[in-house]
C-alpha cells in the first residue's frame, strides 16, 4: 500500500496514526482502518470489500470507504505530489548568520565535533570588527527581507563576551537605522553564565542553548574541564539561575546522548525533574569511538523515544508537562512546501562565519576546506556551493524522494552526510532512522493531545 508513497501508517503505545504525506493531514485511526489501508487506494473499494469481506461486516466496510472517500475529496488522503516552488530557482536572500566568536572553550567534551573548540585551525577569538562586519554583511544580502538571525556560537562565545557585547549594541543601532529586525541566539555551555552576563542577556532579547546531557554522571563522562574534573554541579546552577532570571522565557536546555546512556529517556526525564521545561536531546553523530551510536542500538532507542512519547504525554495531561523539541510538532500547520524541501538552508540561506571572517556553509562545516565559501570582505567567490546546497533538497536526493518522512526532516542534515558519504546527496541512515521514529513520536503525541482536548472541549459544551 505505501509503495505508492501517499500515505504513511504505524502502531505506537497502543495508537493506530495515519499520515497523509502531502497534505500533513494526521488521522488517529482503528485497527480495522489500518487494516484496510493495506488495500485501500481510493478507486478499489470491491476490491477491499471481496478482501475483508469475511472478517468484518459489509455495512461497517461500507461506512469506512464512506469515510475514506470524503477525506480524500477533502484533500486529506492520498493527496498529489508537491511541485517543486519557483523560490529554488531564484536568487536566495541570507536570512541568518552563526557567528563563531570564540575558537576556544573551556570545556573538553569527548564527542566535540568542533576540535574541543577551535575546529582543526588553532583557538582564536573574533575582533570585534569582525563581527561588526558581518553584521553588515547580512544587512547587505538579506534584500528585501526584515526578519534576520544571529548566533553567537564557539567554541565558547562567553569567552568572547567583549565582542558579544560589542556586537549586540551594533545589531540594535542598525535596526534601528536600517528597519531590520534582528533575533539573537547564544549557545553556551553555562560555565560562565553570572548575574551580570545575565542581565545583559535578558535586558538584550537574547535566546539562550543551554548545554547539559542529563544526569551527573552522563554529563560528567562527556562534558569535563580540561583539568578532567566533571562540570555538571557548575553547570546546573548556572543554568537554573539563568533560567530563573528570565522566568522561564526564552531558552532550551540541549543535550547530547552516546553509546554510553542509550537510556537517554532517563536523562531528558531528569532535565525535566530539575526543573527544566525546554528541552532537547540529540543523538551523538560520530563514526568512530567507544560513544559513537551504531545501527545495533537502534531497537533499543526507538524503544527509549516510545517510553519518552508515553510519559511525554503521562505528564502533559497530569499538570507536569514539559516541552521536548522533536516532539514538538503542528499538525494543523506546517511549514511552507519550500522550507519542507530545503530544511535549514544552509549554503544559501544560512553561513557560518569564523573568528577571521571566513564563511561556510553552516558552522558543521567550518574547517572542511572544500566548503569554504569566501568571506565577509569580499562575499561568497564559491558561486557553484550555494547553488549546489540550494538545489540538493529532498526531491532531489534518491534516499528521500520516495520517504514517508521527507517533509519533516526535509532531507536530513548536509555536514552529517558528507561526514558519513562524502556527499551532500546521500543522507545519513541511521539519524535517517531516528529521526524517522522521533516523527512518528510527536505525530502520535500531537494526534492523541488533540483527540483528548476534543473529548473535552466536547464535554464541557455538554
Amino acid at each position: 500500500m505505501e509503495g505508492n508513497h501517499l500515505i504513511h501508517k504505524f502502531l505506537i503505545n497502543d495508537t493506530y496514526v495515519l499520515l497523509d504525506i502531502n497534505s500533513g493531514a494526521v488521522h488517529v485511526i482503528d485497527e480495522m482502518v489500518y487494516n484496510i489501508l493495506d488495500v485501500f487506494t481510493g478507486d478499489n473499494d470491491e476490491m477491499v470489500m471481496d478482501r475483508f469481506g469475511d472478517r468484518y461486516a459489509k455495512a461497517d466496510l461500507e461506512d469506512i470507504l464512506e469515510e475514506l472517500h470524503a477525506l480524500k475529496e477533502q484533500g486529506l488522503l492520498f493527496s498529489p505530489e508537491l511541485e517543486v516552488p519557483p523560490t529554488f530557482s531564484e536568487k536566495p536572500v541570507v536570512k541568518s548568520l552563526c557567528l563563531h566568536v570564540a575558537h576556544d572553550c573551556n570545556l573538553r567534551c569527548g564527542y566535540c565535533f568542533a576540535g574541543t573548540g577551535d575546529f582543526g585551525h588553532g583557538r582564536s577569538l573574533m575582533p570585534k570588527e569582525i563581527g561588526e562586519r558581518a553584521v553588515e554583511f547580512i544587512i547587505e544580502h538579506s534584500g528585501p527581507r526584515r526578519h534576520c538571525e544571529i548566533d553567537f556560537f564557539g567554541g565558547e562565545p562567553l569567552m568572547n563576551i567583549e565582542t558579544v557585547k560589542h556586537v549586540v549594541a551594533y545589531v540594535r543601532r542598525r535596526e534601528a537605522e536600517t528597519g531590520k529586525i534582528f533575533k539573537l541566539t547564544l549557545t553556551t555551555n553555562g560555565v560562565l553564565l553570572r548575574d551580570e552576563i545575565n542581565r545583559f542577556l535578558n535586558e538584550n532579547h537574547i535566546s539562550l542553548v543551554l548545554s547539559l546531557d542529563g544526569r551527573r554522571e552522563v554529563h560528567d563522562r562527556m562534558r569535563p574541564f580540561a583539568g578532567g574534573s566533571g562540570s555538571f554541579d557548575r553547570v546546573l546552577a548556572n543554568l537554573r539561575r539563568t533560567v530563573d532570571s528570565r522566568n522561564g522565557q526564552d531558552y532550551v536546555v540541549r543535550g547530547t546522548y552516546t553509546a554510553h546512556n542509550l537510556d537517554f529517556a532517563a536523562d531528558v526525564l531528569a532535565m525535566a525533574d530539575m526543573g527544566f521545561r525546554q528541552l532537547s536531546v540529540e543523538p551523538v553523530v560520530s563514526q568512530e569511538g567507544e560513544y559513537a551510536l551504531q545501527e545495533e542500538h537502534l531497537p533499543v532507542l526507538f524503544a527509549q523515544y516510545e517510553l519518552l512519547a508515553k510519559e511525554y504525554i503521562n505528564r502533559r495531561l497530569a499538570g507536569r508537562g514539559f516541552n521536548f523539541f522533536h516532539f514538538n510538532m503542528d499538525i494543523h500547520n506546517g511549514p511552507c512546501v519550500a522550507k519542507r524541501l530545503s530544511g535549514c538552508g544552509a549554503g544559501h540561506e544560512y553561513f557560518a562565519v569564523t573568528p577571521d571572517g571566513e564563511l561556510y556553509p553552516c558552522h558543521q562545516f567550518v574547517g572542511r576546506e572544500e566548503f569554504l565559501l569566501g568571506n565577509i570582505y569580499d562575499g561568497v567567490k564559491n558561486n557553484e556551493l550555494p547553488l549546489r546546497f540550494r538545489q540538493t533538497h529532498v526531491l532531489k536526493k534518491n534516499e528521500c524522494r520516495n520517504c514517508w518522512a521527507r517533509f519533516y526532516c526535509s532531507g536530513g542534515c548536509h555536514a552529517n552526510a558528507h561526514a558519513f558519504n562524502g556527499s551532500i546527496d546521500k543522507p545519513y541512515a541511521l539519524g535517517c532512522a531516528l529521526q524517522k521514529k522521533r516523527i512518528e513520536c510527536a505525530l502520535m503525541i500531537q494526534a492523541k493531545l488533540a483527540m483528548i482536548e476534543q473529548k473535552q472541549h466536547d464535554s464541557n459544551r455538554g
